[in-house]
C-alpha cells in the first residue's frame, strides 16, 4: 500500500474524481496544517458529531469550527442545530477535499473501523488529529498512523481523557519512590459490554429493514465489507461486531489500562491467554478474561496482567474492607509492599486497605512530575499550536492500542499466542496473524 497520495489520487482511489471538480472547487496548495487564525483559533473540521463526537464538539468549543461531518443526519442533529452556521455533509473524503486549505485539525468520533481511513487521509493532508478510542481497528493501522504522523510532524492524540487526569503522574510517582515495591501482578476489569456480544448474524429471511432517510449506509460501511441494513448495528450495537467494534476491552481498555500501563513504562506483552464465553467468526465474546505476560525489563520484574469483562472480577485483595463497594471499573496493582486501587479514569488512586494509605501518608512522595492543564483536548490544542506533545500522542496510543486489540486476536484464535512486537507477528500460531490486519472495501482511499 502506498503511504502517500496526492489530492488526485485520493479523489480518484475514492471514487470522487468524476463529481469533484462540480461539487467543490479544485484547491491547489501545500497540503499542510494551516497556520493559527488571526484570533489564534484552531481551524477544525470534525467528523463523527453525534453521540460521542458530541463530546470532542465541546472539548473544542473555544476553537473555530469549519466544517461537521456525520454520516448520520438524526445523531448529528443537536450539534448541527447547535451550531447552524457551520456547513455540514455526510462525506468525509469530499469535506477533505473542499476545506483541505481552511483546517488545521480534524476530530475523528465514528465507529472503530473509520479510524483509520479519516485519519490517514486527513494526516496525508498534514493535519492535526484527534481520534476516539481506540486508536484503530487493527495493530496494522495503528503503527501506520504512528509512522505517519512521526513524519508529519503533526499533533495528534487518543481520547482516552484519564491520561491527562493526575492519577497516572501520582502512581507513576509512589512506583518510582518504591511505595508499592516491587509489581508483579495486575487485575484490571469493566462492566462492558452494555450491547449485545456473542450474537449471530441478523435474520432479513422475514423482514427486509429499510434504511432511515437520515442515514447513509454505504457510508457508515466504509471499508467493511458490502451488507444490508439492518438496525442490530447501528446507531451503537456495533461495539460487538468484528467488522466495526473492538468489543468490551477495545472499548474500555484504552482507559482502563492506561495510567498503570504508562507508569510502568511497559511495551507489548510477549505471551496471551485468552478465555471468553459465547464468541463467533461475528460478533465478540459475551464475556472473557485475558491474561497477558510482560518479560522482565531493566530492574522491573516480569509482570502478569489479568483483565476480566462481561460481569467477571479478580478475587477481593486482601484487607479488603467490609461494607466498601468494589468498582465496576478499575485496576488493582499488587506490590509486596502496597497494593493501589485506581477508577476508570485513574480519578482515583488509592492504597488499599484505607487505614494503610492514611499510615502512609505522610511519608508519600512529593509531586515531582508535571500536571496537565485543562484537560486532555487543552492539552492537544496547545500541541497543535506548537506547545508539548500530548501525552496520548499517536506514538504512545498506538502502543496502547495494540495492547487491548492483541487480546481480540488471543480471543479470536482460541489459543494461546506468542507475540513478537518487532517483527509484528504472532510466532506460535501463524493463523491468527490474519487479525493483526485487514482487508478493505475498494472506494475509500487505503
Amino acid at each position: 500500500m502506498k503511504n502517500a497520495i496526492s489530492r488526485r489520487s485520493f479523489l480518484h482511489s475514492a471514487g470522487l474524481a468524476s463529481v469533484a471538480a462540480v461539487a467543490f472547487p479544485a484547491i491547489l496548495r501545500s497540503q499542510t496544517a494551516g497556520g493559527a487564525s488571526p484570533n489564534n483559533r484552531l481551524n477544525v473540521a470534525c467528523f463523527g458529531v453525534g453521540g460521542r463526537g458530541a463530546a470532542a464538539v465541546d472539548g473544542l468549543k473555544g476553537e473555530n469550527f469549519v466544517a461537521f461531518c456525520d454520516v448520520d443526519d438524526a445523531r448529528a442533529a443537536k450539534t448541527y442545530a447547535t451550531y447552524p452556521d457551520v456547513p455540514h455533509a455526510r462525506d468525509y473524503r469530499r469535506v477533505l477535499d473542499k476545506y483541505a486549505n481552511q483546517i488545521d485539525a480534524v476530530t475523528i468520533s465514528t465507529p472503530d473501523h473509520m479510524h483509520y481511513p479519516i485519519a490517514l487521509a486527513a494526516l496525508q493532508l498534514g493535519k492535526h488529529v484527534f481520534v476516539e478510542k481506540p486508536m484503530t481497528h487493527t495493530i496494522w493501522e495503528a503503527r501506520q498512523l504512528a509512522r505517519l504522523a512521526e513524519e508529519k510532524k503533526v499533533a495528534t492524540i487518543m481520547g482516552n481523557q484519564g491520561h491527562a487526569n493526575e492519577g497516572p503522574r501520582i502512581l507513576k510517582e509512589w512506583l518510582d519512590a518504591g511505595v508499592l515495591g516491587e509489581v508483579r501482578e495486575l487485575h484490571s476489569w469493566t462492566d462492558r459490554p452494555i450491547w449485545p456480544q456473542g450474537v449471530e448474524a441478523p435474520d432479513h429471511s422475514k423482514m427486509i429493514p429499510v434504511v432511515p432517510d437520515t442515514l447513509d449506509w454505504n457510508l457508515w460501511l466504509g471499508v467493511a465489507a458490502d451488507r444490508p441494513f439492518d438496525p442490530a448495528y447501528v446507531p451503537f450495537n456495533w461495539r460487538g461486531f468484528w467488522d466495526f467494534g473492538t468489543g468490551a476491552l477495545g472499548d474500555m481498555g484504552c482507559h482502563i489500562f492506561d495510567g498503570a500501563f504508562w507508569a510502568l513504562g511497559l511495551d507489548a506483552p510477549t505471551r496471551i491467554e485468552a478465555i471468553s464465553g459465547r464468541a463467533n467468526a461475528l460478533s465478540a465474546p459475551t464475556s472473557s478474561m485475558i491474561t497477558y505476560h510482560f518479560a522482565a525489563k531493566g530492574a522491573r520484574p516480569a509482570i502478569k496482567w489479568t483483565w476480566y469483562d462481561g460481569g467477571l472480577q479478580p478475587q477481593l485483595p486482601p484487607g479488603w474492607e467490609e461494607g466498601r463497594k468494589f468498582p465496576i471499573n478499575g485496576t488493582l496493582l499488587v506490590g509486596n509492599k502496597a497494593t493501589v486501587l485506581t477508577s476508570t479514569y485513574y480519578e482515583s488512586v488509592r492504597i488499599i486497605p484505607e487505614i494503610q494509605m492514611k499510615a502512609l501518608g505522610p511519608t508519600l512522595p512529593a509531586k515531582t512530575l508535571p500536571r496537565v492543564e485543562g484537560g486532555h483536548f487543552a492539552e492537544w490544542i496547545r500541541a497543535c499550536k506548537g506547545g508539548p506533545a500530548a501525552g496520548s500522542n499517536f506514538q504512545y496510543a498506538a502502543k496502547l492500542t495494540e495492547l487491548c486489540l492483541l487480546s481480540n486476536i488471543a480471543v479470536r484464535s482460541r489459543q494461546p499466542i506468542e507475540w513478537d512486537a518487532a517483527a509484528m507477528k504472532v510466532t506460535n500460531l501463524p493463523a491468527a496473524n490474519q487479525f493483526v490486519t485487514k482487508e478493505y472495501r475498494a472506494g475509500f482511499g487505503v
